[in-house]
Parts: C-alpha cells; sequence; structure tokens
C-alpha cells in the first residue's frame, strides 16, 4: 500500500484500490491529490486490469477543497498558463479512460464538483443508496473542467446535462439510476461486496477481449454505422486470428 497526498493506493491482484484519503473534509480534493492520482495513472502495475476508486470515511468526495475556492489554485493572470495547468489537472482523472483498463467508481454520500467528475471518469458507477451527485461548479461561477462535461452528456444526453450543470442541483442514488449515471444501486452495506462481484466478472472475461470490446463502444457515437461495422470486422478478424495462434 501507498500513501501520498491524501490518496490510497493498494494492490490486489490485477485490482487496483484508490482511495481519496481525507475524510476529515470529506475527501475534499487538493492539487497535491491530483498529482498524486496523475502519478498513480503514470505508475500503474502493468498486470491491473481494473481499478476501483472510492472515498473514505463518510462521502466519496465533496469535491474541491474549499480553501482553494479561496485562492485559485491556478495562475490566472495569463490565459495560456492557467489553460495550460488545468490541463495537468485533467490528466489526472482523464487516464481512468485508458483503453486497457475498466476503472469503477465506488460511490457513497455526496460526490461533489470534482467529486461528481472523478465519478464520471470512470467507465462504470456503482452507488450506495445514500449517495448523491452535485455540479455545484455554477453555484461558484465556474464551470465544471474535469472532463465532466462530455462523460455527462454521453450518459444523459445534452438537455439533461445541461439542466444538471446550470442549476447546480441535487441528484439522488434513484434518479442517477433511473437517467444511466449508475450501474448499480446498492445499500450501504453492500457497496464492498457488490463492487467486488462486478470486478470479478470484469476479470472473467480475457483481457483482450475487454479491450476491444471497449474500444469499440468508446468509439461508437463518433463513427459513422459503416464506420462501426469495419471497426467490428477488423476487431472480430484480430480476435479470431489470436485465437487461432495467428496474431502478430
Amino acid at each position: 500500500m501507498t500513501v501520498s497526498d491524501g490518496v490510497r493506493l493498494e494492490y490486489a491482484g490485477p485490482v487496483a484500490t484508490v482511495t481519496l484519503d481525507r475524510p476529515d473534509v470529506l475527501n475534499a480534493q487538493t492539487p497535491a491529490m491530483w498529482r498524486a492520482l496523475w502519478a498513480i495513472g503514470r505508475e500503474l502495475r502493468g498486470d491491473v486490469r481494473v481499478v476501483v476508486v472510492r472515498g473514505a470515511g463518510r462521502a466519496f468526495s465533496s469535491g474541491l477543497d474549499r480553501s482553494f475556492i479561496v485562492a485559485p489554485p491556478v495562475a490566472v493572470g495569463e490565459p495560456e498558463e492557467c489553460a495550460a495547468q488545468i490541463a495537468t489537472f485533467q490528466e489526472s482523472f482523464t487516464w481512468l479512460t485508458r483503453p486497457d483498463l475498466i476503472t469503477v467508481a465506488a460511490v457513497h454520500g455526496p460526490a461533489v464538483g470534482a467529486g461528481f467528475q472523478l465519478a464520471l471518469a470512470c467507465d462504470l458507477r456503482v452507488l450506495t443508496d445514500d449517495a448523491r451527485f452535485c455540479m455545484a461548479e455554477v453555484t461558484l461561477g465556474l464551470v465544471p473542467d474535469l472532463g465532466g462535461t462530455r462523460r455527462l452528456v454521453d450518459l444523459v444526453g445534452y438537455s439533461r446535462a445541461l439542466e444538471i450543470c446550470v442549476t447546480g442541483r441535487w441528484i439522488d442514488a434513484g434518479e442517477a439510476d433511473r437517467i444511466g449515471l449508475a450501474n448499480l444501486v446498492v445499500p450501504a452495506d453492500q457497496l464492498t461486496p457488490a463492487v467486488a462481484d462486478l470486478t470479478a466478472a470484469v476479470l472473467a472475461g480475457p483481457r483482450d477481449a475487454i479491450v476491444e470490446i471497449k474500444a469499440l463502444l468508446t468509439g461508437a457515437v463518433g463513427r459513422t454505422p459503416a464506420a462501426q461495422l469495419r471497426a467490428e470486422r477488423e476487431a472480430q478478424t484480430r480476435r479470431l486470428r489470436d485465437l487461432a495462434g495467428l496474431g502478430e
């Protein structure tokens, strides 16, 4: 187990668990935590197939630490410098979309702002029945800037994503389930076993096939129907050749 700047990393075979570990402040996030998350993405063991992201204590994450709301964590004088700093923070989340990984957010309690966006960065979300989402940036005169806007639109559609972001309202677990933000909602005491069951189901499939499936699905929206059919043909050809021992 390694702990760095409020983030804990543990390995159990091909499963890595990343825990936001500042329970005294409901896992409020800081730039140091984002740098730690970025480092985990860079240094993750090659045999890892599933990454579980969770929060210690009573919450997944209450969002950006309020001390950085008063004093923003980026230099705002020069636009290019400000944008470059935000780009480094975005990389702390975007590695969770890597094609060779399946990532699971185990969400309990509030997931606000950056916490909501961290959950959105994962491929799958398992929620407890007391989980709540809120894209609160608008209440501070800000915008979601950690990759959450595209992921939210992908999951719930433009109109609903717009309403969620511009109102900053709370979404409870029941609504999250209805609108497609949750893969599963369970009682609070069942979160760990539910995530373990989901992880085991993912690991039961061959890694190369799952990598190909994820690539097909993540690229589907950007392809024409004909291009998607071609992508499926090419992926299946690679799988058949590999299974026949004719791979590269």
